[in-house]
C-alpha cells in the first residue's frame, strides 16, 4: 500500500512532461519502423500503421509540449534550463511529424478512376 501511495504522490508532485515527453520519440521510431518495413515487404497494412503512428506521434507532441510549458511555469517559474532550446526543437518535431498527415488523408480521399 505504502508503495503505491508513494507512486501516487510521485505523480502529483514531480513534473509530469518527464513523462509524457517520451511518448512521440517512440511513436516517431516506431512510425520510421514500419514505414521502411511497409517499402520492403511492400504492404499497405504496414504503411497505414506507420501513418497511425506517425499521426499520434503529432498529437502527443502537442500533448507533450503543453505539459512541458504548464511545468515551466509551475515547477520552475518559466525558468528551466533551455527551455527555449526545448521549445524550438518541439515546434520542430510537430511540425515534421504532423506533415506527412494532411497529405496521407488526401492521398486516400481522392476518388480512384479506373479506365476500362
Amino acid at each position: 500500500m505504502s508503495l503505491i501511495l508513494r507512486m501516487i504522490h510521485d505523480l502529483l508532485t514531480q513534473p509530469p512532461h518527464t513523462l509524457f515527453v517520451h511518448f512521440p520519440i517512440a511513436l516517431t521510431s516506431a512510425a520510421l519502423f514500419f514505414i521502411l518495413l511497409a517499402l520492403w515487404k511492400k504492404s499497405d497494412l504496414l504503411e497505414q500503421i506507420a501513418f497511425a503512428n506517425i499521426s499520434l506521434a503529432a498529437v502527443s507532441t502537442i500533448v507533450a509540449a503543453i505539459v512541458g510549458i504548464r511545468d515551466n511555469i509551475v515547477f520552475y517559474n518559466s525558468g528551466a534550463p533551455n527551455h527555449v532550446a526545448k521549445i524550438i526543437l518541439a515546434s520542430t518535431s510537430s511540425a515534421s511529424a504532423g506533415m506527412p498527415c494532411p497529405s496521407r488523408c488526401n492521398m486516400r480521399s481522392t476518388p480512384t478512376v479506373v479506365l476500362p
